[in-house]
């Protein structure tokens, strides 16, 4: 994997930058966002009409571009591809946003419990217990060896589930800046763990 100082990737084409990308370099990967950051949060706004909405579909527009790096073919630009990635992921939000029911508390209290009772029958055998285990020390080992300034956001959000205003106020930093280290770290968590992957997934923790 080429490394490169960040000044030195700011001179490299698009194209120089997705094989890197391909290859597991998220500074590259990062360095292609930097490029499209702006014109996609016009974008999204756009279509949303709401600075928060738009915020969040596009980070999940970049997580996604990350996870199907390997379909881009180069037939258009990647700002082309990456901004119908993120016209979808806004059109898909506002689908939701017309069909979200206006329940009652009553309904409310009740889907609640059909959800508890779902996740607590059936319980997992110890087998699957142990299994499971095994699993979250992998990936505890792994998170911890996140550079800090990604790894503080991630545990915040994902592990704490702080809401990312206060995420934002605890590190000091922007909203859009603790969003934007969110999506690193968990880019870097994803390439940490495939290294364990194998034909059953995750199942690959477990050797």
């Amino acid at each position: 994997m080429q490394n490169l100082s960040e000044s030195s990737l700011k001179l490299l084409k698009d194209e120089a930058l997705l094989e890197m990308a391909r290859d597991g370099n998220l500074s590259a990967f990062n360095e292609l966002i930097c490029r499209n950051q702006h014109s996609c949060r016009k974008i999204a706004v756009s279509i949303l009409h709401d600075s928060a909405e738009a915020e969040d579909q596009v980070q999940n527009a970049f997580w996604l571009a990350f996870e199907h790096l390997d379909q881009f073919r180069g037939s258009a630009q990647f700002a082309t591809w990456l901004s119908r990635i993120l016209v979808n992921q806004c059109l898909s939000r506002l689908r939701q946003i017309k069909k979200m029911p206006l329940l009652s508390i009553e309904e409310k209290f009740n889907l609640e419990i059909q959800r508890v009772d779902q996740i607590i029958e059936p319980g997992p055998t110890p087998e699957e217990q142990l299994g499971n285990k095994q699993v979250a020390v992998a990936i505890i080992r792994e998170i911890w060896k996140i550079p800090p300034i990604l790894r503080n956001v991630f545990l915040l959000s994902d592990v704490q589930q702080l809401p990312m205003s206060e995420v934002a106020a605890r590190l000091g930093i922007s909203v859009s800046a603790a969003k934007s280290r969110l999506l690193r770290s968990r880019l870097e968590l994803r390439v940490r763990l495939s290294r364990y992957e194998t034909r059953r997934g995750l199942a690959g923790l477990l050797a």
